[in-house]
């Protein structure tokens, strides 16, 4: 009788594992979904940005758009998990990935050595950035970054065209809150002359800015742009230079890249 009870007792067991097994991975997505819990990451990462910054990030049509939101949103993706979008000022966002109010920024960032100090880079997803003088048509004084020494120049805060014209030996720099807003101080004769991301000041032009405006002298080389994230998150910076290795390999990234950019040059 007590070996007839055991066996029933074993068969329940052996039914209720069963169905613990079939309700945590009954089908591959469920199975995906538990080992991308179990491995640290987030299910929703929340992207920071300063949607002042075409074709990088920017507002059309009520809407956050642009080449580093489509990016992110690709590269969470692959990661398995959803994207929450913040705009902030550029210079909060590195506090707010310190703080932990966001995970990620996706801004144009610019791999410098000071920031290097703060947050934890991923591999450089945007090479073919620079920087450069951006000037009135009728502005034949200023010819290259020598020339800019005694004027007033225009760079975004928080950005490395503020140190670039201060090393110009500018009479001024003016910090400004947003690109749009340092074109149109150019336009208003109120600056002699700005200093942007190459890509963003062609990007500019090309939308009915070289009516009245262009470009002078050489391109400032720059060490390429990255998304940023918490310094001792490295889990999460693994995770992202993972995704980003995938999307470049199966063609995302190149759709993407062609949408804001035209077709890219291979090497």
């Amino acid at each position: 009788m007590m070996n007839k009870k055991m066996k029933i007792l074993l068969a329940m067991g052996a039914m209720a594992a069963v169905v613990l097994v079939s309700g945590c991975g009954g089908d591959a997505k469920s199975g995906e979904s538990a080992a991308k819990s179990g491995s640290g990451i987030p299910k929703v990462i929340r992207v920071g940005s300063e949607t002042t910054f075409p074709p990088f990030e920017f507002t059309k049509d009520d809407k956050y758009v642009g080449f580093d939101l489509d990016l992110a949103d690709a590269v969470i993706k692959q990661m398995g998990s959803q994207m929450e979008f913040k705009s902030m000022g550029f210079d909060a966002l590195i506090p707010a990935v310190q703080s932990g109010q966001i995970d990620l920024i996706a801004a144009g960032l610019d791999a410098t050595p000071e920031r290097e100090k703060q947050v934890a880079f991923s591999d450089p997803y945007f090479t073919q950035n620079g920087y450069i003088i951006i000037v009135r048509k009728d502005n034949d004084d200023i010819k290259d970054w020598a020339d800019l020494e005694g004027k007033n120049v225009g760079a975004q805060v928080g950005t490395q065209q503020v140190k670039l014209a201060q090393e110009a030996k500018a009479a001024q720099v003016k910090q400004l809150d947003s690109n749009s807003q340092a074109f149109m101080e150019l336009q208003a004769k109120t600056l002699d002359a700005v200093v942007i991301d190459q890509p963003v000041g062609m990007y500019y032009l090309k939308q009915g800015g070289d009516k009245d405006l262009k470009i002078v002298g050489t391109s400032k080389g720059a060490n390429g742009m990255v998304f940023a994230v918490k310094k001792e998150n490295k889990e999460l910076q693994a995770a992202v230079n993972k995704a980003l290795k995938e999307i470049k390999a199966n063609g995302t990234y190149d759709k993407i890249f062609e949408k804001w950019f035209g077709k890219q040059e291979k090497k």
